[in-house]
């Protein structure tokens, strides 16, 4: 995902569209966990060692089985603790991250092109560099009301504009258009994909801890189905 910075569109898009206090508790309960467990083996095994029968004391081998044991379990206590505190702490970074979102411009797989005040922005991403790419904007009904030649583009994201008028020149009504995208280098076609620019309104967490953003109109997408930021 990549982000570039203010174009100057902002208005135009506006039209259209630390371990916290749980961690560190969990993470003092893990401690004590480990503790506990450490001082219960110590006790059992002086216990052990203070009971043992003269004629057959305890194998240095089994003890230093028992030791090893021991390390193991604590090593995967303090893993478990560790993991949980970076989980945490990603947690926490990705709220924040989405959170600077809300009022950002996005652009997101679709071909959606809603116009308001004669004003309307799409995308698109190019896999190739063209020397031709042609948009064809229709109406709500499926008709063909403006074909929009963008010229010579590089590889990569790509953005236009449209006045909200038809072929003839006359100013449509505000409201929901959908475009397609063709392109072709040297009489080749290249693979184009269309793209929706919309404004993030607000930031939701979802059931499964990720975050979806709220574009309006456009519904909600993931925060990970975003391929730029305006």
């Amino acid at each position: 995902m990549a982000t570039i910075d203010n174009i100057g569109y902002n208005d135009l898009f506006a039209k259209v569209g630390g371990a916290s206090g749980a961690s560190a508790t969990a993470a003092a309960s893990t401690g004590a966990t480990i503790q506990d467990t450490q001082t219960r083996f110590l006790t059992l095994l002086m216990a052990q060692m203070q009971n043992q029968d003269p004629l057959n004391p305890l194998d240095n081998a089994q003890i230093t089985t028992q030791m090893a044991q021991l390390s193991t379990v604590t090593g995967i206590e303090k893993l478990n603790q560790t993991m949980a505190q970076l989980l945490a702490g990603y947690s926490d970074a990705q709220a924040m991250q989405a959170a600077a979102m809300v009022g950002r411009n996005v652009m997101i797989a679709g071909n959606n092109l809603p116009m308001a005040d004669g004003q309307s922005v799409g995308g698109a991403a190019l896999s190739a560099p063209a020397d031709q790419v042609q948009i064809t904007i229709k109406d709500a009904n499926g008709k063909v009301v403006q074909i929009e030649n963008l010229g010579a583009r590089d590889a990569g994201n790509l953005y236009f504009t449209w006045d909200g008028t038809d072929a003839d020149g006359n100013v449509l009504a505000n409201g929901n258009y959908t475009f397609s995208i063709n392109a072709t280098a040297n009489g080749q076609a290249v693979s184009a994909e269309p793209m929706q620019i919309g404004m993030v309104s607000a930031v939701i967490r979802g059931t499964n801890g990720g975050f979806q953003l709220d574009l309006g109109s456009f519904g909600q997408v993931s925060f990970n189905d975003v391929l730029q930021i305006f």
